[in-house]
């Protein structure tokens, strides 16, 4: 993340909104194209296969040893699944004469049995081909990653299915015991996994299947998440489902914006979901002194969704990651801006102090209040500037497709006036604004914040 602070040229490139934005090289695009990316769904500005073509451009041209480190990143750090296969696809090629760099890559990126399969349908999305020398053992060396019941829960039908991948890379067990299982998994003898999905399409009573799951703390978390509606109509009992959603087994692979849509979903968890939330950060150091908290709330931001069956938006992803930021910070000010496409002009209020899901709440019913448009960074600095002139930091939390145009309004020479200036891009649009004097991250993960608690223990 630290590269983002390269001195950025300043000539010819625009955002979607029109106003100047950095020129960057091409690592830095593709760290913008590709931590906010969920792979092929559609944005605000631009379709889902343009930006992953772009991802593929950019990463056939930077170096494969950081383009590896950009797929562990993406996979592990901020909980993406299909983009980092992506990369991989393009490391197989550029990757191919570094030795075991593709392999080691492949075994750190599986993080879940199914990904071997994707990572194959991946790679042959434009049509079957030889799967690289490297390709095939590193997808040999993950398959051992795993027991009977991960390769049984996602041994899903498809057209990759997980024994053709194994047929494909000659994985090698290391124990009689792991050779059994993929045996059984070659010929389809493994034993049905105990999950919901299973038993319910078996015909198993709801109540009665998910009481069971988390009475013995099968479920997983974002299945929890997802099934809040389903188990309180089945009747579930309150008290078993909050305490799962307080334990948070297998909550850090959840990204802060899920609980929002389980909040919508099931509002009567909403307590429970509050502190789940907030949870991961209990015990994490607060950033010390005053914090400009600055979140986008314009059309862009709440005018597309996220992926095709969600009802989530970049502003809400956006007012989750504002709602623990001010978590950190000890002395938050938070503001939500926007602007009228009309007008040309930015609009700013501050945010009642609330936290967590009302906070949430608070920063997105501002949304169509402050108009249409892009936000306007240097007319918010600007704004801001003379009711807060001393701060510890400023934290700008936007898709970063800025509309203002003219020389005197470009937000390549908005006023950054705290100690420590951040800019939090959530979106995978071609062109930023926020470089040069500002560090720049990409993603919608709390490790964008924890890094900015590490960034300032070392700066400091």
């Amino acid at each position: 993340m630290r590269l983002n602070m390269f001195k950025a040229k300043r000539k010819g490139e625009r955002t979607h909104g029109g106003a100047r934005a950095a020129k960057l090289n091409d690592e830095q695009r593709l760290r913008r194209s590709v931590l906010a990316c969920l792979l092929w769904e559609n944005e605000f500005y631009e379709d889902g296969e343009t930006i992953s073509v772009r991802i593929e451009k950019l990463a056939e041209k930077v170096a494969p040893e950081t383009v590896a480190k950009l797929a562990i990143e993406a996979r592990t750090e901020m909980n993406l699944r299909h983009v980092p296969l992506l990369l991989l696809c393009v490391l197989a090629k550029t990757g191919a004469k570094k030795e075991k760099l593709v392999a080691n890559t492949v075994v750190e990126v599986i993080q879940r049995a199914d990904e071997l399969s994707e990572l194959v349908s991946v790679y042959w999305r434009n049509g079957k081909r030889p799967l690289s020398a490297q390709l095939k053992k590193g997808l040999a060396r993950a398959f051992a990653k795993f027991d009977a019941y991960q390769l049984a829960k996602y041994d899903r039908p498809g057209p990759v299915r997980l024994r053709d991948v194994l047929f494909l890379v000659h994985a090698k067990p290391k124990a009689a015991e792991q050779a059994e299982v993929w045996r059984k998994l070659a010929s389809k003898e493994l034993d049905s996994p105990d999950t919901w999905e299973v038993a319910l399409s078996a015909g198993a009573d709801k109540r009665e299947t998910f009481t069971r799951l988390l009475t013995e703390r099968k479920l997983g978390y974002l299945a929890l998440l997802r099934n809040l509606r389903n188990m309180s109509e089945a009747g579930v009992k309150e008290k078993l489902i909050n305490a799962a959603l307080l334990e948070r087994k297998g909550a850090e692979r959840v990204l802060p914006f899920r609980y929002i849509a389980a909040a919508r979903a099931a509002p009567a968890f909403e307590a429970a979901l509050d502190t789940a939330m907030l949870a991961s950060l209990a015990r994490e150091p607060k950033l010390a002194g005053t914090t400009l908290l600055i979140i986008d709330v314009s059309g862009s931001m709440y005018g597309s969704m996220l992926s095709r069956k969600s009802d989530m938006n970049r502003a809400l992803a956006a007012c989750a990651l504002g709602a623990i930021a001010r978590e950190l910070c000890e002395e938050p000010l938070i503001y939500a801006t926007a602007g009228s496409d009309a007008k040309r002009v930015h609009q700013t209020e501050r945010v009642p102090a609330r936290r967590g899901l009302a906070l949430v709440d608070a920063i997105y019913a501002l949304c169509a209040p402050l108009g249409g448009g892009g936000i306007f960074l240097n007319q918010v600095m600007r704004f801001l500037q003379p009711k807060h002139r001393q701060v510890d930091r400023v934290i700008v939390i936007t898709d970063e497709q800025d509309c203002g145009t003219s020389a005197k309004d470009s937000p390549l020479n908005a006023p950054a006036f705290g100690r420590h200036n951040y800019l939090i891009n959530v979106a995978s649009a071609r062109n930023g604004i926020g470089y040069d004097k500002w560090v720049h991250l990409d993603g919608f993960s709390e490790h964008v914040l924890r890094y900015i608690a590490e960034y300032e223990r070392a700066f400091d």
